[in-house]
This record gives C-alpha cells, sequence and structure tokens, in this order.
C-alpha cells in the first residue's frame, strides 16, 4: 500500500466528487490509462476506483466516485464524511483495462464510467492518432469532467444526454468503424449490451461497473492445498475460496469480492478452475472471490 493525504476534494457533477490523493512518502508509483487502484477507507472498507488523472504526474493519483443511494458504505462516505487532509492507504495500480496499440480509437463512456476513459483519449490524442469520444448521461449537470472534455477536444467528444437525445444509437458509428480502429467502453450494464450488440467483438475492449450475470452448475465443496505454506483449506459448497482461506488465517487481497476488480488474483499449480470474473483470468490464475474448482482439489501458490 501507499500512503496518501486526501490533497482536495471537489464537486465535479451532482452526486460526483474528484479526489486527488497527494503521496505522503514522495512520488507515487506509475501508471497506465485504464488502471484503478484500492483505496482504503477509514470506515474499515477498500473500495476500487479507476484512475483519471495525467500519468505523468507522479504526484497524485486523481479518482472521482459517484454517490449510490444504494451503497454499501464507500461512497456514502466518501461523500459524506471524507474531508481535505485525510490520510488514506491506496494499493499499487493494477490495469485490467489496458490501451492497447491500435491505428485509431473510439471511446464510448456512459456517467462515471469516463473516469478510465479520459487518460486513455488523452494519451491517444497526443500520441497523434485519430480518436473520439461519445460520452452519455442523463443530464449534463450529472456527467463529470463533461465541459474539461468539450474545451480539450471540441468536436473530437460528442454529449449525449439521454433525458434530451434519449440512448445514444451505436449502429452508424459501428457501420463506420474503420478497419483496426479499437473500441473501448466503460458504462452500465444497459449501455455495454448495446454495444456488444454493435461493434465486432475482435475491436471491443469494455470495463464494467457490476459483473454480468451468468448461470453456473451448484457449487461443491472442495478442498485447497497451499504449496509455499503447507496449510490445506477445505472450501464448503456455501462458502468462497477467498472466506475460506481469510478465515483459515492465509492472507489474500481482496476488494470488490465480485470478480470485476482484480485483487484477489492467485496462481493456481494445479487443478481445474471454474472461472466466474468478468477480469479474464487464463489456466494459471484465478480470483478467490467468485471462482472455484471444477474438481475435488485444487493446489495455489500460497
Amino acid at each position: 500500500m501507499q500512503r496518501t493525504l486526501l490533497d482536495r476534494i471537489d464537486p465535479v457533477a451532482e452526486d460526483v466528487v474528484s479526489l486527488v490523493l497527494r503521496g505522503a512518502d514522495g512520488p507515487l508509483a506509475p501508471w497506465e490509462p485504464g488502471a484503478h487502484v484500492d483505496v482504503a477507507l477509514p470506515n474499515w472498507l477498500t473500495r476500487q476506483y479507476s484512475l483519471c488523472g495525467d500519468p505523468a504526474d507522479r504526484e497524485t493519483y486523481r479518482v472521482a466516485v459517484r454517490y449510490d443511494p444504494l451503497s454499501r458504505g464507500g461512497s456514502e462516505y466518501i461523500h459524506r464524511f471524507l474531508r481535505q487532509g485525510r490520510p488514506l492507504d491506496v494499493s499499487l495500480p493494477r490495469n485490467n483495462f489496458p490501451l492497447d496499440p491500435a491505428p485509431g480509437y473510439l471511446f464510448l463512456a456512459g456517467g462515471i464510467g469516463i473516469t478510465p476513459i479520459l487518460p486513455m483519449l488523452r494519451a491517444a490524442t497526443a500520441a497523434g492518432l485519430p480518436a473520439s469520444l461519445v460520452y452519455a448521461g442523463r443530464a449534463a449537470a450529472t456527467m463529470p469532467f463533461a465541459e474539461e472534455l468539450r474545451a480539450a477536444y471540441g468536436d473530437a467528444v460528442r454529449i449525449v444526454t439521454t433525458q434530451q437525445h434519449g440512448r445514444p444509437d451505436f449502429t452508424a458509428p459501428a457501420a463506420e468503424l474503420a478497419p483496426g480502429t479499437l473500441v473501448y467502453c466503460c458504462g452500465p450494464a444497459s449501455m455495454l449490451t448495446a454495444v456488444e450488440a454493435a461493434f465486432p467483438s475482435g475491436q471491443l475492449r469494455t470495463e464494467r461497473f457490476q459483473p454480468a450475470p451468468k448461470v453456473f452448475a451448484p457449487d461443491q465443496a472442495f478442498e485447497v492445498a497451499c504449496a509455499r505454506s503447507g496449510r490445506t483449506v477445505q472450501v464448503d459448497a456455501d462458502d468462497s475460496l477467498l472466506n475460506a482461506l481469510q478465515q483459515a488465517g492465509v492472507p489474500v487481497s481482496s476488494g470488490c469480492r465480485e470478480g470485476v476488480c482484480g485483487s484477489c488474483e492467485i496462481t493456481v499449480l494445479e487443478g481445474e478452475v471454474e472461472h466466474r470474473d468478468d477480469v479474464g483470468a487464463d489456466e494459471g490464475r484465478m480470483f478467490a472471490c467468485v471462482s472455484r474448482a471444477l474438481g475435488p482439489r485444487l493446489v495455489l501458490d500460497l
């Protein structure tokens, strides 16, 4: 973890605040567009937020947080109780949504989904590559950084307010998509569903706020052998691997507990995994909060 101080907290839209976190012990760890960090809040909760500042700035990180009336305590604490000057521990950046090389980019954002897109658009434009953005939100007042984007990128940014214009139609931009152009989208589930139906999957990169609905076979109990510590842990059918390991005293990082942030990644040495995450784990790793064994036993690098 990195020690930071909350340098600034500013409203940037209706129910959205921007947090600027300054490194308390010198320069912060480097990051690339698409990265996020875990922020350990004073109310004992840890939440994940996309970095939306400038990767060249090693002195501060910037994130933005929308207040969620159904909050589990994270956004509510930030909006109601967090104050300037508060020390906050922040993880090293992780990137499950990297900006891959391409001859051009189309960025699509919905609401607070603009946060990982901001540094992507900046990086693509700075590299002299064709890049445009369609940014949708309920109303202009609810859309963070809209004016900043208009001022910086002009006609390359299209702002769509759904109360006035309805949901954006992606049929035309999909038909006009140049070969090799990559499409990056972050937004609510309804937007991602429309985007996935419109654009070729090979040119599309997405990041979700919450895991996509999935159906799996009934959970079964399994055994986990921890290769480095020599521990054996039983995971019951009604328990998660993450919880079983933590209850047994085997330290594993955790964040969202929904399979979207990647903080609980574990290396798998033996055994078959049922991957239930939205990060995109391969056969050499798994995310302990949601994924399980397909057989009776796993051997993990723990």
